[in-house]
């Protein structure tokens, strides 16, 4: 074994497993944490259930906030994204902002690594030069620049027109075509999967080890499927996710096929809790409250699988408590990569994985936006006063087009979730002393959050990054 190698191998007992392993990672876009089959009955999920059965399931991992943009960087940041001046928020055509690049993300440091880096499917953290994929740590892309919402024919065939532009490929930065009809959003799962396995077929045996990031645009709407699923579910977001879930099946086949299987670390999850008021064309949070834009349980649980049969033992489900803003640090220390520069909020859970711990992080900080909504230490979860978007009582939206919501004042509130993980029993008055220590909680994390702020990227009118002024 080179010096390196063993050296590496005897700092962590994961690492002696298996060093440097390849890494796909999987992100789906409003899939909510009842849509795998080992945890509702809406969807059947078979290669997913299997991916659980080989690995390890987490049953309350979240999502960092409950919208598009800002759970893309923190995933890619390890931040919370109102840190870097991305919270509450979903990216829209032409807009000047986006990630900085300032910012260490994972793929760059999965690159300074040796790892070959690649990623299909939506990005949705700028859609412009210097925010694209080359330029933020990715060799080779194929991406929609935002969601699939974005383009001119809304949410189902016949519907007026909207005012977005075209909806585009993009290609290692450079312009591949558009999503510029119903037929052609059916096609967007396979050609974004399709793209997947040609990387993998490319690099999984090589020298270098790899890193795949796939965000698949669905089930976010208006859904599309090709031709294999559509029409043959029990619902069409039913049939979204058998293709995504087939998908899966295809590319664990591939790598055993390759013979990656085992040095391969998988892991699977979703941006964000469902978008309710689509009715059949959204997915489901099950027993958890609410969904996607907002801090409910419903809106930021979701579901999370990882697999590695060289690394982490099989067959395991815990309820210990982990983000998707502590993905880039549990992965940066498998890969031996060197720590972002900056502070970063993540914590490495590669303890958990590896059946080590029970443990991931003690705490989580619910943010929409800039504002502090919630705080959970262990099982108990405190909601602050603040106004939130409500599901419930409102009448679902058919064909593919979108139901009311209406907004709702939430008071404060305290929740076992242990005991009460739909959160429909206040039990603040019962616990006065655990509400204060959740209150100190919340008030030192919104603190900690506000000094450390950094800023989004911004492009001035001549189309060049700005400098932050100081």
């Amino acid at each position: 074994m080179p010096l390196l190698a063993l050296l590496l191998a005897l700092a962590s007992p994961l690492l002696a497993q298996a060093v440097k392993p390849n890494i796909i990672l999987i992100m789906t876009d409003d899939q909510g944490w009842a849509d795998i089959g080992t945890q509702g009955p809406g969807c059947k999920t078979p290669h997913l259930d299997r991916m659980a059965k080989e690995g390890l399931r987490l049953t309350s991992f979240y999502a960092t906030q409950a919208v598009c943009t800002s759970s893309r960087a923190a995933l890619l940041t390890g931040c919370y994204p109102n840190r870097i001046g991305l919270g509450g928020t979903a990216l829209f055509p032409g807009e000047k902002r986006g990630l900085n690049p300032d910012e260490d993300t994972l793929p760059e440091l999965l690159r300074e690594a040796g790892y070959r880096t690649g990623m299909a499917g939506k990005w949705h953290l700028g859609d412009r030069t210097p925010f694209l994929p080359p330029d933020h740590g990715f060799d080779e892309s194929l991406v929609l620049p935002y969601s699939n919402d974005m383009w001119p024919f809304r949410y189902r065939s016949g519907q007026t027109k909207s005012n977005h532009p075209p909806l585009p490929w993009i290609e290692d930065g450079k312009p591949a075509g558009l999503v510029d009809g119903w037929e052609a959003m059916d096609g967007v799962t396979a050609r974004q999967f399709d793209w997947a396995e040609s990387f993998v077929r490319r690099h999984a045996g090589k020298d270098a080890p790899f890193f795949l990031y796939i965000a698949p645009n669905m089930p976010h709407t208006p859904l599309g499927a090709s031709a294999e699923f559509k029409g043959k579910g029990p619902t069409p977001y039913a049939e979204v996710i058998a293709e995504i879930d087939a998908r899966v099946g295809r590319l664990l086949a591939l790598l055993a096929e390759r013979g990656a299987d085992a040095d391969t670390l998988v892991l699977f999850t979703s941006d964000n809790g469902p978008w309710l008021n689509f009715g059949d064309h959204a997915g489901s949070a099950g027993h958890l409250r609410e969904g996607k834009g907002t801090t409910w349980e419903g809106g930021v649980r979701v579901p999370f699988i990882a697999r590695w049969p060289r690394g982490i033992p099989a067959n395991r489900v815990s309820a210990a408590l982990a983000g998707n803003l502590d993905i880039l640090p549990t992965l940066v220390e498998l890969a031996g990569a060197r720590a972002p520069a900056k502070d970063i909020d993540g914590l490495s859970f590669a303890p958990l994985l590896a059946g080590k711990s029970g443990q991931a992080r003690d705490s989580f900080l619910y943010f929409y936006g800039d504002t502090l909504e919630a705080v959970r230490r262990g099982s108990w979860k405190l909601h602050l006063e603040h106004t939130s978007r409500t599901y419930e009582g409102q009448a679902r939206g058919k064909d593919g087009a979108p139901g009311p919501t209406r907004t709702v004042k939430v008071p404060l509130s305290l929740h076992n979730l242990d005991q009460d993980p739909g959160e429909r029993k206040d039990v603040a008055a019962q616990h006065p002393k655990i509400v204060e220590e959740l209150r100190a909680l919340a008030a030192e994390g919104r603190r900690h959050l506000t000094e450390g702020k950094r800023p989004a990227g911004r492009l001035g009118d001549d189309g060049q990054l700005l400098k932050p002024a100081r």
